[in-house]
C-alpha cells in the first residue's frame, strides 16, 4: 500500500512470483507498471485509496506498506484490511518520528506554536499491540539521496511546509542556515527543515497476516 513509482516494492522482485501494487496516484502506478515490465515482470495496479478499495485486490503472500501510516486517519481499518490481505506476513516502514517532527522549532519561531513530538514508530508499535497483534520491530539507518539542488530550493519547500507566504523565503533560509543547514551542500544538512537529509532513523514492523 502507498507502492508510489515502485521504490519499496520493485527491489523486491527478485524474490516475487507476482507483483500487486496500489496507490492513491494512478500516474504513479503507471510509472511503477513500466518499470517492472522493463524488469520482466507484470504488475497489476489498483487506483484508490486503502481500505476502501481492499475487496478489489487479491490475498498476497506478504504484504507490504512503505511510509504511509503516518498519514491514515483511522488506523484499525486499515490495519485490519492490511492483516486480513496477507497470507504470511505484513511488513512496513516508517521513520523512527514523524518526518515532519524537525519542523517544530521552527513552527515555535515564525508562528509561536508548540507542536507535538509524536507520533513515533514506539506509538504504532503500542497501537498494534492494543489490536490484539503481535509485532516485531528493527530500527536502522537508511541513506538517502539528494532532493534539493540548491538552499533556495529547500528553503522554498520548508515555508510551504510551515504555511509561510513567498515573501518570507528569506526569513526561512537564515533560519535554516542557523540550524546548521550548509548552503553549498542541503542535502547534507540535518533534519531541522522537516526534509529528508542523507541518514534517516527507520523502523521496519511485522505481524503475522491472516488471510485466509
Amino acid at each position: 500500500m502507498g507502492s508510489g513509482a515502485g521504490a519499496a516494492s520493485l527491489a523486491l522482485l527478485p524474490r516475487t512470483t507476482s507483483l500487486e501494487a496500489v496507490d492513491t496516484s494512478a500516474a504513479m502506478l503507471t510509472r511503477l507498471a513500466e518499470r517492472a515490465a522493463r524488469a520482466g515482470v507484470i504488475a497489476r495496479t489498483v487506483a484508490g485509496r486503502w481500505p476502501d478499495i481492499a475487496s478489489r485486490t487479491a490475498p498476497a503472500d506478504v504484504v507490504t506498506c512503505h511510509h504511509v501510516l503516518y498519514n491514515v486517519a483511522e488506523m484499525e481499518p486499515f490495519v485490519k484490511a492490511l492483516t486480513s490481505s496477507a497470507r504470511r506476513l505484513v511488513v512496513v516502514e516508517v521513520t523512527a518520528r514523524h518526518p515532519l517532527t524537525p519542523l517544530n522549532p521552527l513552527w515555535l519561531r515564525f508562528h509561536g506554536l508548540r507542536r507535538p513530538d509524536s507520533p513515533t514508530a514506539a506509538d504504532l508499535v503500542g497501537v498494534l499491540q492494543a489490536m490484539g497483534l503481535e509485532p516485531g520491530h528493527q530500527e536502522w539507518r537508511g541513506q538517502h539521496g539528494q532532493d534539493y539542488a540548491s538552499l533556495a530550493e529547500l528553503a522554498d519547500v520548508t515555508r510551504r511546509r510551515l504555511c509561510l507566504p513567498p515573501d518570507r523565503a528569506a526569513e526561512v533560509a537564515e533560519a535554516l542556515i542557523q540550524a546548521d543547514a550548509d548552503p553549498e551542500n542541503p542535502a547534507s544538512s540535518p533534519g531541522i527543515s522537516g526534509l529528508p537529509s542523507p541518514g534517516r532513523d527507520l523502523v521496519t514492523i511485522w505481524w503475522q497476516g491472516r488471510a485466509g
